[in-house]
């Protein structure tokens, strides 16, 4: 018998870093969209567009094909397209 632990474990094998943070980038962006405050929001995207850049390639190697995006380069420039669009719209938020 496998112990929880072990479970969890066979899991999360299949996925890597960049996944995790992607699944943890939505489910905040859907946390921070019921205070209705668009700077929050924002800053949530930046912070993650910095975690996506500065997160080594190697901790988002992919192995598999069960993978949210193809490549390390791809999570880099998905953070990237974060800190673009994270400081726009933060600009463009109500004060």
């Amino acid at each position: 018998m496998l112990a929880p632990l072990q479970v969890v474990d066979s899991f999360l094998l299949n996925y890597n870093v960049g996944d995790a943070f992607v699944v943890v980038f939505a489910l905040g962006l859907l946390a921070t969209l019921p205070l209705r405050s668009r700077q929050l929001t924002t800053l949530h995207v930046i912070v993650f567009g910095l975690v996506f850049l500065l997160t080594p390639a190697s901790a988002m190697s992919v192995e598999g094909s069960a993978h949210l995006l193809g490549s390390p380069f791809q999570y880099k420039m998905f953070g990237l397209l974060l800190l673009v669009v994270g400081p726009v719209l933060y600009a463009s938020a109500k004060r």
